[in-house]
């Protein structure tokens, strides 16, 4: 390939029509005089991105395989960039940067600070700072938020690009920059598996369940996201960079290549969406995506260790998964062993080159998912470093040392950052998804199956040897799978918390959740920061909010009372737990001679017709509100004028609409409650666009729904049957006339009538010969409906 490039560089050189004999690229010198004239994204595709490409490929090539050649013709194309751009002011560059799409350079700044030093050449270092980015640099030194409305890939890449070249200047406005921009997107902006962005842009700060939308999470920005948290932990040697790439590497990453064999299509994701039933983007052959999804799935051994140099080199490691560090300059090598993804138990092998020991010093990171003590063993020392940092151990090593960690995990939930009742689950390191073929958010009573120290109860007790043996592990009547496995079906990254009942620990005491006039109940106040440590610390919390209820008229004491005793009976069994029970038998006892006072009235919101398989209401539903006979009951619909609700109130909209009531008795007590209902009662609409190819036609067909979106599209013809086919395809013309039918469906589940195309009979081929022009031939579509 390098020498094939060669090849091509010669002989664009020899025309000398370009501006420098380096010219290389996958597109005409014309696209970056047209850039430097501030073409739009669409008149022009990016130019220098692709050019990056090619010149980080021939870098690599020459750093990790030695080509020589590739060092030749990358270093002219440098040269080539350098005389482009120093002719031009720095205003004008500026501008060109901040193009859309147009100006996306991917890391060209990386690659020439990188070329500068191979190539001893400080030109390519000035064209390096010559893609500078002032308005994003000044941003991100200072912590000032820009991010909104941005494109992601375009500038994450060169973040990457100014820590290089903050190790080449010094200058720390680079590095600062660069750390800056990161932490405005995580976890900001991040979503639970490692990705950001929705349609490629970044959304407001500190908005993820208010920026899902349905194309999240392009691979290239996680991508670039790992790239840049491994250098800055490089740099800084905090561990929440590691958290990160952990998160990205072991969960977008691995989970962006379907579990196929293919020798015809890399089958990696452009996007990784996570809204409710999403399917990941598989097969992309022809976007960026494409090419770095090539790069991702051979350097999965990437990010495990991190070592210093010289003789007294340090070592850290990163993560746990079955790999070997080979590191002559030391003379050691490190074999890291776990008998199965979801184990608790690691080891590390050391294993020694020379007869004499070697002093190393070892850092162990003790991830921030580890739940409970975690352990470290190296011969006789034992040590339990706490969750979030480093365990260190320096000694001299000897051929057969072990170090023995214990990471224990559990399962979790963990709420987005602007919507706490949006959850996704997590067992250690993996990111968990539920199969379910809706596509609404799925609601299940995660509070009620919340434990102290954050975790939640599986219907298993084993959740590591459920993962471990069936892949996956039911959670309230789900199944849950990691979301790296590769599968193709329809999952939910998150599920929205409606809890009807007071609950904990998976314990149902059937108590209704009643709410205050601010939407919270006592489930809030159960779990509010900090949320109870342990099983003590939770029962007396149970005990503090039951007693808060009772003044706030939110239980009564026989509520109470069945809340405390579900609660000691399923927590006070353990000596631990012992003064706690007690406490709770106390209030008990205290409360038993307390009649019950009255409560605030009842409230249900009842929706018909039923939803359909997808979750989504496909016929305009009505709602009724059932409350206790002497409330009044008033409704609304998104955050609209509260209205009586003495009957059915019929719903006319589409999209996921927000309905609230209320009901109020004589005494003035007030209960709320709400529900969301995703509504699309119309079917989306297709065309189709047929390119005449001569013999043949090329049909594409194209559907729109600005609802649930569209799912899919099905056609047949002769010949074939009722299938799904979402690209371009070409059908010969016979010599008959050919229908084609047609018709799309959305997420709802709702299909259009399906439509006709009708193809004309092939053209004679004595019609062909003496026709001065083309024959008209146009094909015909109607729908049937």
């Amino acid at each position: 390939m390098v020498s094939g490039l060669a090849e091509v560089q010669a002989a664009l050189a020899a025309t000398g029509r370009y501006s420098h004999p380096g010219f290389l690229s996958a597109s005409g010198e014309w696209q970056f005089s047209r850039l430097e004239h501030f073409a739009p994204y669409g008149e022009i595709w990016a130019p220098y991105y692709t050019c990056h490409k090619i010149m980080a490929g021939l870098l690599d090539a020459f750093e990790l395989a030695g080509n020589a050649q590739a060092l030749t013709v990358v270093t002219r194309m440098g040269h080539w960039v350098a005389g482009r751009l120093e002719k031009l002011d720095n205003e004008r560059r500026q501008r060109m940067w901040s193009l859309y799409i147009a100006g996306e350079f991917g890391g060209m700044n990386e690659t020439l600070t990188r070329l500068s030093v191979v190539a001893d050449e400080p030109r390519f270092l000035a064209a390096a700072r010559w893609f500078d980015q002032r308005d994003l640099i000044d941003a991100g030194a200072a912590g000032r938020d820009i991010l909104d409305g941005m494109h992601a890939n375009q500038h994450l890449p060169q973040l990457v690009g100014y820590v290089h070249e903050y190790e080449r200047t010094g200058e720390r406005r680079y590095l600062d920059a660069a750390i800056g921009i990161f932490d405005q997107v995580v976890p900001g902006r991040m979503y639970a598996h490692g990705g950001t962005g929705e349609s490629e842009l970044w959304g407001p700060a500190r908005t993820v369940a208010g920026d899902i939308g349905r194309r999240n999470a392009e691979t290239c920005a996680t991508y670039n996201l790992v790239k840049l948290a491994e250098l800055l932990f490089a740099h800084t040697l905090e561990p929440r960079f590691l958290a990160y790439a952990e998160r990205a590497r072991l969960n977008h990453i691995l989970g962006s290549r379907r579990d196929v064999f293919s020798d015809e299509s890399p089958e990696v994701t452009y996007m990784f969406p996570v809204h409710a039933g999403a399917l990941p983007e598989y097969d992309n052959i022809g976007t960026c995506c494409g090419g770095t999804g090539l790069e991702n799935h051979v350097g999965h051994h990437g990010g495990i260790f991190f070592a210093g140099s010289g003789d007294r080199a340090e070592l850290w490691v990163a993560r746990y998964t079955p790999a070997e560090l080979r590191w002559p300059e030391r003379g050691l090598r490190i074999a890291i062993e776990q008998e199965h993804p979801f184990a608790d138990r690691v080891t590390l092998r050391v294993q020694v080159d020379s007869p004499q020991p070697v002093r190393l010093r070892l850092h162990l990171r003790i991830p921030d998912w580890v739940a409970g003590e975690a352990g470290v063993v190296v011969g006789e020392l034992a040590l339990t470093p706490a969750a979030g940092g480093f365990a260190t151990v320096e000694q001299d090593w000897r051929d057969g040392d072990t170090v023995e960690l214990t990471l224990p995990a559990t399962l979790r939930a963990e709420p987005t950052i602007d919507d706490p009742a949006l959850r996704s689950l997590a067992f250690g390191p993996h990111v968990l998804v539920a199969r379910d073929g809706g596509t609404t958010a799925i609601e299940r009573p995660w509070d009620g199956r919340r434990m102290p120290a954050g975790a939640i109860r599986a219907d298993v007790e084993d959740v590591a040897a459920a993962l471990a043996g069936a892949g996956a592990v039911p959670v309230a009547g789900l199944r849950f799978e990691p979301v790296w496995n590769g599968s193709d079906e329809r999952y939910h990254l998150y599920g929205r918390a409606v809890d009807p009942t007071i609950g904990f620990a998976g314990v149902d005491t059937g108590v209704p959740a009643r709410r205050r006039t601010d939407g919270t109940s006592l489930l809030d106040d159960l779990w509010s920061e900090p949320a109870p440590r342990d099983d003590a610390d939770l029962l007396d919390r149970i005990v503090a909010v039951c007693r808060d209820g009772l003044a706030g008229a939110l239980v009564n004491g026989s509520e109470a009372r069945a809340i405390v005793t579900a609660a000691v009976e399923a927590l006070g069994a353990s000596p631990a737990v012992a003064d706690a029970a007690a406490r709770a038998q106390a209030f008990i006892a205290a409360t038993a001679a307390e009649p019950d006072a009255a409560m605030p009235p009842t409230l249900e919101i009842a929706v018909t017709p039923a939803p359909a398989a997808s979750g989504w209401f496909t016929r305009p539903p009505t709602i009724a509100v059932r409350t206790s006979a002497d409330a009044r009951a008033e409704v609304r619909v998104d955050g609209g004028a509260w209205l009586a609700a003495d009957g059915p109130v019929a719903i006319d909209r589409e999209g996921v609409v927000r309905v609230e009531a209320r009901a109020t008795d004589r005494e003035g007590r007030t209960t709320t409650a709400g529900r969301e209902l995703s509504i699309d009662t119309a079917p989306p609409q297709s065309t189709a666009r047929v390119k005449d190819l001569g013999a043949a036609v090329e049909i594409t067909l194209v559907a729109t729904d600005d609802v649930s979106g569209v799912d899919g599209i099905r056609w047949e013809g002769e010949g074939t049957f009722w299938a799904t086919f979402q690209e371009a395809f070409v059908r010969a013309l016979t010599d008959r006339e050919q229908v084609i039918e047609f018709a799309a469906v959305d997420r709802a589940g709702n299909e259009e009538p399906r439509n006709r195309l009708t193809l004309p009979p092939a053209p004679k081929p004595d019609t062909i010969a003496i026709a001065l022009t083309p024959a008209p031939r146009a094909a015909r579509s109607e729908n049937d409906s």
